[in-house]
């Protein structure tokens, strides 16, 4: 029998369209002699639909719920029941409604970028429903999406990160000339500019003295009541490893190099340069990255080790920045569901797409299975204790502790 297997994408997020290419892509790539792909799509309201016509690019351009053959739907939170709801309002006057099952879920797989999804609510929705997903969990997933915390907890842990500086909103406001007085101060220029809780260069800018970086606060704080400032290189390197797995079973991929024609890459290089429709596949690069065996083996190596601390699952890929001048290497942050799942890393070391997507399922699966076999039937006696304490109280006048005194 077919595994039923959705594809959860889209949501409430900047980076709902790119979502959108990286899960036609999957669903293009799935065996369907082993599964029966499900597209669960949520727009930019919240509202879940699936239907086959989910699968084409087409549907979205614009999107219409009301088009034939798309199905609005609710997931079913009962634990392990994996159903997709659906309310059938009936015709007519007498018509009453009536619940259906649209589908029903053995796995999820998760194809969300940015907030409402990359960033752990949706994996707690998973979670509470006791249904197999296939990204890192709650808190790594909410760890890597916002890049203040995600800083913290590197340079934590001994990893190299560039130097940083966290602003609010109300910060700024208060006093625009004395924040980014102090922000130069503390950091020197070039400086660049980046939402706390967004992906995909959305709302990135780059600053070179204090006007432009009072711009860059301004564009960010459009996005976001929080910002990250870190510390610019002249013409850096970046570098991409994805790492695969769970548990003790972690593979780092082959190392890229993007090439950009900035210091980074912003929105329209890496999707729509090269085809809206192909996503971070169609991103020019170098791969393998011109890099001695040394060097690749401590990227791999850090990978592996930030892929652990985390306790990531599934495919995740984390981006570096080389610095020639300095020779030193950062981490500028992880991607728990990196654009278009990263799979032409994987399909350069010979893994093609359709078994990354298996080992993917496979590690939402083990994790599931690990998850349950964790005992959720602990007892005490705090309740009879609790209720033998009650019976025949008259409130809390009067009664008395383990040696009879009184309590308050």
């Amino acid at each position: 029998m077919k595994k039923q297997i959705g594809v959860v994408f889209g949501s409430r997020s900047c980076e709902r369209e790119v979502a959108i290419i990286s899960a036609v892509q999957l669903m293009r790539h799935a065996d369907v002699e082993k599964y029966d792909v499900i597209p669960v799509y949520i727009d930019e309201h919240g509202n879940w639909y699936t239907g086959e016509k989910l699968k084409d690019i087409r549907t979205y351009q614009p999107f219409n719920p009301s088009a034939p053959g798309i199905v609005r739907v609710f997931p079913d939170l009962t634990s392990g029941s994996g159903a997709l709801l659906h309310l059938d309002k009936g015709k007519g006057l007498m018509a009453r409604e009536k619940l259906e099952i649209a589908a029903r879920i053995d796995v999820y797989i998760i194809v969300m970028h940015g907030l409402n999804g990359e960033d752990g609510t949706i994996q707690g929705l998973m979670e509470l429903a006791n249904i197999p997903y296939t990204s890192t969990g709650v808190a790594g997933s909410a760890l890597g999406m916002d890049k203040i915390m995600m800083k913290q907890f590197f340079r934590g842990a001994g990893l190299p990160v560039l130097p940083g500086e966290a602003l609010t909103r109300r910060e700024f406001e208060r006093n625009p000339e004395a924040a980014a007085a102090q922000i130069g101060a503390a950091l020197g220029y070039p400086v660049f500019v980046k939402p706390a809780n967004l992906g995909s260069s959305i709302g990135v800018s780059r600053a070179d003295d204090m006007e432009s970086l009072k711009d860059s606060l301004e564009l960010a704080f459009e996005y976001d009541r929080r910002v990250l400032i870190e510390k610019g290189l002249d013409h850096p390197v970046e570098l991409n490893c994805s790492v695969l797995g769970y548990d003790d079973e972690v593979t780092a991929s082959s190392i890229e190099m993007p090439l950009n024609s900035t210091e980074f890459l912003d929105f329209r290089e890496k999707y729509l340069a090269s085809g809206g429709s192909k996503g971070m596949a169609s991103l020019h690069r170098v791969l393998p990255a011109p890099i001695d065996a040394e060097m690749k083996e401590r990227i791999q190596e850090m990978s592996r080790k930030i892929f652990r601390l985390m306790d990531c699952k599934g495919v995740v890929r984390i981006d570096y920045m080389f610095d020639r001048i300095g020779e030193a290497l950062y981490i500028t942050e992880i991607n728990t569901i990196p654009g278009s799942l990263a799979f032409y890393l994987w399909e350069y070391d010979g893994i093609s797409y359709s078994d990354l997507i298996d080992r993917m399922i496979a590690c939402a699966e083990k994790a599931h299975a690990d998850r349950n076999s964790a005992n959720y039937a602990y007892t005490s006696d705090i309740l009879s204790g609790a209720f033998s304490g009650c019976k025949g109280a008259k409130g809390s006048k009067g009664a008395k502790g383990a040696k009879g005194t009184k309590l308050g």
